[in-house]
């Protein structure tokens, strides 16, 4: 017979019979629909941006094999976590940690979680830092020099101090669940913009000032299939990113309504089939609008070629709006895992929780205005924490949780996702790596 099994802040009562299904209070009952909703909302991100300049990269057929295989990877790993939370009645990704390491293992899932946001987090500053001087320049069809109001560091420090940073200091923030929910609307949307502007910008690209043609060759106007170079090492982490929900899908399993393994992953699936969709068509409209133009932050790069187009300006402004509502929601789970890891056995203080999310929030800034380019938060978080939430943690805790013998199907697929992430994760980090050392010694 099934039993509650989620208390109200998502713990877990501790007498519980193993095979018990996790369940919920009543008033957090989610439909079907709405699970699946939270489930592809919790995919889609900042990611959506880079898939273009991954796609340049790596060739069509290449890179829908590459985002495919993530795909699966990423529905697979799921499956293994709802087995362990099926087996153990844990609903949060930490207590699988503890349950298979102890203290180690929830440190290490904080750890990773910490990170992971906090680069979600500089990936959204980044936007606002080169977007929003863009969206206010359209409007602004005769301005000379660079006045203040155009300035990207600037503007980033007046929007995380007025409207960012009062947000993130709330103890409760549920109202804008409800708001973040347009984001998905908005991924839509600049998908389907992506999609039209591809029969308006031709190629040779053309700005009004400069006629990009002198600098084209004929090939450079025709899509590559299969495409290796050194930035094709920023393909599987930026994918890696941009398919991460793994932290959000235990606790969206115990609202589920009658909840079952099987419903839990179906929702899964529908969303990663949704992401995977929308990904796959703004990149590969994306690509074929810009071919090896395309910049690593997709709409910098139709800022450049249509600065004061209506459609662009309107997508870059739903952007604004979802990232300035995002950041705050992501930042409440930076600041969970930092106070675990910090001041896990203490009651609740109003200085440590302003200390914490002042400190969050100045490295995000740190790290928004000085990185140089977004492939680099993509590729580095999607290279460690990404594939460690994605591949080597859910692995890691079956093969230490699980009773199943070491020879079934779960336990050999669970090893064969620790081995393949930790070996894209390597590769992909040290020939990242490498790029920076050879565009430092001015090899490349």
């Amino acid at each position: 017979m099934a039993s509650e099994l989620c208390d109200g802040d998502g713990g877990v009562d501790e007498q519980l019979i193993p095979n018990a299904v996790p369940l919920r209070q009543e008033s957090t009952v989610a439909s079907f629909a709405s699970s699946v909703f939270n489930v592809t909302h919790a995919i889609m991100g900042s990611g959506i941006l880079g898939l273009a300049f991954a796609m340049a990269n790596t060739g069509i057929i290449g890179f829908s094999i590459l985002l495919l295989i993530v795909a699966c990877l990423a529905a697979y790993s799921v499956h293994l976590l709802l087995e362990l939370c099926q087996q153990t009645a844990l609903t949060s990704y930490e207590d699988l940690g503890f349950q298979a390491f102890k203290t180690t293992g929830k440190v290490l899932v904080a750890v990773a979680i910490l990170i992971q946001n906090i680069g979600a987090m500089s990936s959204y500053l980044f936007i606002i830092r080169s977007e929003l001087p863009a969206a206010i320049a359209g409007f602004l069809h005769n301005h000379h020099g660079t006045p203040w109001y155009l300035s990207g560091q600037i503007l980033l420090i007046i929007i995380v101090i007025c409207i960012i940073l009062p947000l993130a200091l709330l103890r409760k923030i549920e109202f804008l669940g409800y708001t973040s929910g347009l984001s998905i609307l908005f991924m839509i949307y600049f998908t389907a913009v992506v999609i039209v502007k591809k029969w308006f910008i031709p190629c040779p690209l053309f700005n009004g000032t400069v006629d990009y043609a002198q600098n084209f060759s004929s090939d450079e106007c025709k899509p590559k299939f299969f495409q290796i170079s050194y930035k094709s090492a920023y393909a599987i982490p930026t994918m890696a990113f941009s398919f991460l929900c793994h932290t959000s899908v235990l606790p969206i399993y115990c609202e589920l309504k009658r909840p079952s393994k099987s419903k839990m992953q179906n929702v899964v699936n529908i969303g990663v089939t949704l992401s995977f969709s929308v990904y796959m068509l703004s990149a590969l409209f994306g690509y074929l609008t810009f071919y090896g133009k395309v910049d690593a932050q997709l709409l910098h790069t139709y800022s450049q070629y249509l600065p004061h187009d209506a459609l662009i300006m309107s997508v870059r402004l739903c952007l604004l709006f979802s990232v300035v509502l995002t950041v705050p929601l992501i930042h409440f789970p930076a600041r969970k895992s930092l106070m675990l890891l910090c001041f896990s056995n203490r009651p609740f203080s109003c200085i440590h929780h302003i200390v914490v999310t002042l400190a969050i929030q100045i490295l995000i800034v740190l790290l928004a205005m000085y990185v140089p380019n977004i492939q680099n938060i993509f590729g580095v978080v999607g290279s460690t924490t990404s594939a460690a939430l994605l591949f080597i943690y859910p692995g890691l805790f079956y093969l230490q949780i699980s009773r199943e013998p070491l020879k079934s199907w779960n336990k050999l697929g669970a090893l064969g996702l620790i081995i393949l992430g930790f070996l894209m994760g390597v590769s992909s980090l040290i020939l990242i790596i490498l790029n920076w050392v050879h565009r430092a010694g001015g090899s490349v």
